[in-house]
């Protein structure tokens, strides 16, 4: 009996996680090098939380002989600021752009350590309409509670500096990066960065790799038709918002699209035969996606706001 409370206890700690142990233990960005000159830091697949301080999602970095250009900003101001000490630690060269993919809070609490820092900030400019919502001020307040003290009454949100509206070419220590705007998908102000000289892509959200993705209130008909204008760029590497880089960009891709497309024809054919949802969703054949990771957290909710999507006429 000692030894299953024992091994209930240990099993708890691993499950739940417990606030000693993070303090101990912290999660914190590890740069890891995929491609030459180019670095990611990857967040845990799960939920925000004070435990993990909002790192569930992933940055990336390339350093040129004129500078460093960032994408993305991670969860929260501490986490940032751990993730320009990565940067340091490789180069002491300065970080002069940071690329936005999308607002999302875990994409972007951490844009204020990158502003302090002397960084030019850029995004599509559909992302000023989130940033002046009440949603973003409602988020904002919710997350300084629940992902407190990672996030707190200091973290602000940050606009861009330069607001793009369509395809626009960087050039930085010799490199090209192509800022390609593919919203409305995943959200109105989608952002890729497609750097030809290393045949390597930086998805954002758009790529949820070896995860369901959330899709929230999407246009999942548009954001299919994102994903096929990525799949043109005929990547070598790409670097998903969530999940670990990708090597076999491809097969990753069309599994985001191929679950989105599943989503639209079964939702789809029970919104149109007017069936209850909850009918629909459990005689659905989920077996291709379901030992995903965050099936469980993201698949139910996924499948009722595309119901609703497809149950008002949506194309």
């Amino acid at each position: 009996m000692l030894m299953f409370k024992t091994l209930f206890v240990v099993v708890a700690v691993v499950l739940l996680g417990s606030l000693s142990t993070v303090a101990a233990q912290p999660l914190m960005p590890k740069a890891v090098k995929v491609a030459p000159d180019t670095y990611m830091v990857q967040g845990v697949s799960a939920l925000g939380s004070s435990a993990n301080r909002n790192f569930i999602s992933n940055a990336a970095f390339v350093v040129t002989r004129d500078g460093v250009l960032v994408v993305d900003a991670l969860g929260s101001p501490a986490l940032a600021a751990e993730l320009l000490a990565e940067i340091r630690r490789i180069t002491p060269a300065p970080v002069r752009y940071v690329v936005v993919t999308h607002y999302h809070a875990d994409h972007i609490y951490g844009l204020q350590a990158f502003k302090d820092a002397g960084a030019t900030i850029i995004a599509q400019k559909d992302g000023q309409l989130y940033l002046n919502s009440e949603t973003a001020a409602l988020r904002l307040k919710a997350s300084r509670e629940d992902l407190a003290p990672a996030v707190d009454a200091d973290t602000r949100l940050v606009p861009a500096d330069r607001w793009v509206d369509q395809r626009t070419t960087l050039q930085l220590g010799g490199l090209d990066f192509v800022l390609q705007p593919t919203g409305p998908a995943h959200t109105p102000e989608d952002l890729v960065v497609w750097v030809p000289q290393r045949n390597l892509l930086i998805a954002g959200d758009l790529v949820f790799r070896g995860r369901i993705p959330f899709v929230g209130q999407a246009d999942s008909g548009r954001w299919i038709t994102a994903l096929d204008t990525l799949l043109a760029f005929d990547a070598s590497v790409i670097i998903p918002g969530h999940g670990p880089v990708s090597r076999s960009a491809r097969a990753d891709l069309e599994l985001t699209r191929d679950y989105l497309v599943y989503l639209r024809q079964t939702m789809g054919e029970a919104a149109r035969s007017m069936d209850p949802f909850e009918e629909a969703y459990a005689r659905t054949d989920w077996s291709r996606f379901d030992t995903l990771p965050l099936f469980n957290a993201a698949n139910r909710i996924n499948a009722y706001n595309t119901y609703l999507l497809m149950e008002q006429g949506a194309k």
